[in-house]
């Protein structure tokens, strides 16, 4: 079987989540310049086998689009055009970055460490993808 990976798409940087060959545990990966993510991923694409792509439908808590969808949706576009052999699809992301800080606080953090904006959008992957896996069931 191949990986499933998973984005959290950022203005800045943008977290990246994958699961295990078997599509069983999700765990971060990395966290990459959002200007950089495109050919990253292709890079990653040439080492790993990865069945699709799940990013992050930003939405505002009232489900209305968040600012950042249209660069989410310009990054889908032209990763379809590119690369239409890897689907990518879109995943409610609402509340992922809240319980990424609570998932922190949970793991014994230091306040220096919460602070740290890289590791909150790794972790906010991991749990679009978690939550993507759980649902897939």
């Amino acid at each position: 079987m191949a990986r499933i990976l998973s984005i959290d798409y950022g203005k800045k940087r943008t977290g990246i989540a994958v699961t295990d060959p078997l599509q069983i545990i999700a765990g971060g990966l990395a966290t990459v310049s959002t200007s950089e993510l495109f050919d990253w991923l292709k890079a990653y694409l040439a080492k790993e086998a990865v069945e699709r792509i799940i990013i992050g439908e930003p939405r505002q808590p009232n489900g209305q689009p968040s600012e950042n969808l249209q660069r989410v949706q310009q990054f889908v576009n032209r990763w379809r055009k590119a690369v239409p052999e890897v689907p990518i699809e879109y995943f409610d992301e609402r509340f992922t970055s809240v319980l990424a800080h609570q998932a922190m606080l949970d793991g014994g953090l230091k306040k220096k460490a919460r602070q740290d904006k890289a590791l909150v959008d790794e972790i906010s992957a991991t749990i679009i993808l978690e939550d993507y896996l759980r649902n897939k069931k």
